[in-house]
C-alpha cells in the first residue's frame, strides 16, 4: 500500500530533534510521497533543501497569507525561478487567513491575486489555505480566473455548498486530522460527498493531529489514520481508498 501526504510542513521547528526519525516513520507507515510546503522567506529554502535531499519529498513554494505583509517586490520572481525545479509541483499554500490578524484583508487580497497570476502564467497547480475566508477565497479564485490551473483546497474546512463552488473550478479536496474527531460533522459529510477523482489525503503536521494522537505533535505517517477515516467515511477498504488518493495526487501534481 502506497500513502502520499500531500501537505506537510517536516522542516517546521517542532522536528528539528528528530526529523530523520519522523521521516523514516512515514516511510515505514507507508507513505512513499509527500509535498513539503515552504510558504514564507525561511520556510522555502529549508523546504527546498527537503527535496534535493530526499527523492520521495516535493516542494511546493508560495507566500502565505498571515505573512503577506512581509512579501517584497522581489519575492514573486524568486518564488518564479524556484517553480523551474524539477522537484517542485505546486504554487502554495497561497490563499487568505481571517482568523490571525497579521496581515491586512487588502493586502492578503493583493498577494493573492499576484500568485494566482503567476500560476497560471507557468501553468502551475495552487495549493489554497482558506482560513474564516470561505466567500473570499472563492470569489478570487473566479475573477482571477484559477479555473485554468485548478489546485487543492488544502485541510478542507468549508460547507458542501463551498465545496461544490470549489471543484466546479476544478479544484481537488484535501482532508487532514479532523476527519478522524469524533464531533467534526461538516468535513465528514463534505468528505462522503466528495467525487472519488477530487479525493486527496494530509497531515498538516506537525498540526492538525488526528484522533487518537489529538493534542499531540502530528507527522506524515499519521496520514495512514486519516486514510482509514476516510476510508470508513466512504464506504470502501483502506487499500482502495489509498491507490486512488496516491493516483489523484500523481495526476494532480503531474508527478511521473
Amino acid at each position: 500500500m502506497q500513502l502520499f501526504d500531500t501537505h506537510t510542513h517536516l522542516d517546521a521547528p517542532q522536528f528539528d530533534e528528530d526529523r530523520e526519525e519522523v521521516i523514516a516513520r512515514a516511510v515505514e507507515a507507508g507513505v512513499s510521497k509527500m509535498i513539503n510546503i515552504g510558504f514564507n522567506r525561511e520556510t522555502i529554502p529549508t523546504t527546498m533543501k527537503l527535496a534535493e535531499t530526499y527523492d520521495y519529498i516535493y516542494a511546493a513554494v508560495g507566500w502565505h497569507p498571515v505573512d503577506a505583509i512581509d512579501m517584497k517586490d522581489g519575492d514573486l520572481d524568486w518564488i518564479a525561478s524556484l517553480c523551474s525545479h524539477k522537484k517542485v509541483v505546486a504554487i502554495g499554500e497561497i490563499g487568505l487567513d481571517y482568523y490571525w490578524d497579521t496581515s491586512p484583508k487588502e493586502v492578503q487580497h493583493e498577494v493573492f491575486r499576484k500568485q494566482i497570476g503567476l500560476a497560471r502564467e507557468l501553468k502551475m497547480p495552487i495549493c489554497i489555505h482558506n482560513r474564516d475566508a470561505h466567500e473570499d477565497v472563492v470569489r478570487i479564485l473566479r475573477e482571477e480566473k484559477a479555473n485554468e490551473v485548478g489546485g487543492v483546497m488544502h485541510s478542507f474546512s468549508g460547507s458542501w455548498e463551498t465545496a461544490k463552488m470549489c471543484l466546479d473550478l476544478g479544484f481537488h479536496l484535501s482532508f487532514g486530522g479532523p476527519v478522524t474527531f469524533k464531533n467534526a460533522r461538516v468535513p465528514k459529510e463534505v468528505l462522503a460527498q466528495t467525487p472519488m477523482d477530487r479525493l486527496l489525503i494530509e497531515t498538516d503536521s506537525p498540526y492538525l493531529t488526528p484522533h487518537p494522537f489529538r493534542g499531540k505533535r502530528n507527522e506524515s505517517a499519521h496520514v495512514k489514520l486519516v486514510a482509514e477515516a476516510a476510508a470508513a467515511i466512504k464506504g470502501i477498504d483502506l487499500q482502495e481508498l489509498a491507490e486512488i488518493t496516491y493516483a489523484n495526487a500523481l495526476e494532480r501534481f503531474g508527478i511521473v
